[in-house]
C-alpha cells in the first residue's frame, strides 16, 4: 500500500485527514484486488478450502471483501456519502472524528449516517450468499 500511496505524485496533500481519506480509497482497491485474484481460477481460486480448526473459525466471523465491496457499490447508488464513511472506518480505520474532518460534516452527523449505513449494510449483507472461500 505504502507504493501505491507514494506513487500519487500527483495528489496535493491539503491536510492530515485527504492523506489519510486517499489511503482509505486505496486500501479498498488493494484488498479487492487481491480478494479477486485468490478467487481467479487459475489460482486454485474455484476449490473448496478446508482448515484444520473448523470450530475456532467459525468462532470469528468474516466479511468477504468482495462481498462487501458489491454491497457498497449497491450504497453508493443512492448515498454516495454513506459509502464513503464506511470505506473510511471500515478500510481506512478512522475514527469517527477523523472522518468526519474528511468528509467535512459534523461528527453527530457522520455518527447519526454511520448507523444508517452499519443497518442497511447488515440488512443487504445478510441477503447475499456467501463465498465459501475465505476474505482477506
Amino acid at each position: 500500500m505504502y507504493v501505491r500511496l507514494v506513487d500519487q505524485r500527483h495528489v496535493q496533500w491539503r491536510n492530515r485527514a485527504h492523506f489519510f481519506g486517499v489511503a482509505a480509497s486505496l486500501m479498498r482497491r488493494i484488498l479487492v484486488d487481491h480478494a479477486r485474484a485468490r478467487l481467479a481460477d487459475k489460482r486454485g481460486g474455484g476449490l473448496e478450502r478446508v482448515t484444520l480448526a473448523g470450530d475456532e473459525a467459525a468462532e470469528s466471523p468474516r466479511i468477504d471483501v468482495l462481498v462487501l465491496h458489491e454491497s457498497l457499490q449497491r450504497m453508493a447508488a443512492f448515498s454516495p456519502r454513506q459509502e464513503r464513511i464506511v470505506e473510511l472506518r471500515y478500510f481506512g480505520g478512522l475514527t469517527i472524528e477523523e472522518a468526519a474532518e474528511v468528509i467535512g460534516i459534523s461528527e453527530a452527523t457522520l455518527v447519526r449516517e454511520w448507523t444508517v449505513a452499519k443497518a442497511w449494510l447488515r440488512a443487504d449483507l445478510s441477503d447475499l450468499p456467501r463465498r465459501d472461500t475465505p476474505t482477506a
